[in-house]
């Protein structure tokens, strides 16, 4: 089976997020070889990332906000529990999976 190109949604999302990287890369005044070191990984990886590839792995994208002291700003910005539905279905008993529709 062929594989899908990326929605472009996604595209700009990861250009979007890679931009970000860089900025608070600039913002701290450290050189992409420095970060890269600091966070683990080479710096053709970290130019990977920061131009928005899809193909770099969470792993690093965390490794690299850890790198850049924004990894809780990051987790943090993904809790359900922080959104106004997350906070009106705190109480209700979610369940331990979801399966789709019976085929």
């Amino acid at each position: 089976m062929a594989k899908r190109p990326p929605q472009a949604r996604l595209v700009r999302a990861g250009r979007q997020l890679g931009s970000h990287v860089a900025t608070w890369r600039k913002l701290q005044n450290l050189t992409a070889e420095q970060l890269a070191d600091r966070a683990g990984i080479s710096r053709p990886t970290l130019t990977k990332l920061e131009s928005g590839n899809l193909g770099v792995t969470l792993s690093t994208y965390l490794n690299v906000l850890r790198a850049l002291g924004q990894l809780d700003r990051a987790v943090e910005a993904l809790d359900p529990y922080e959104t106004d539905l997350g906070r009106a279905r705190a109480d209700d008993a979610l369940p331990q999976r979801v399966r789709g529709p019976a085929r």
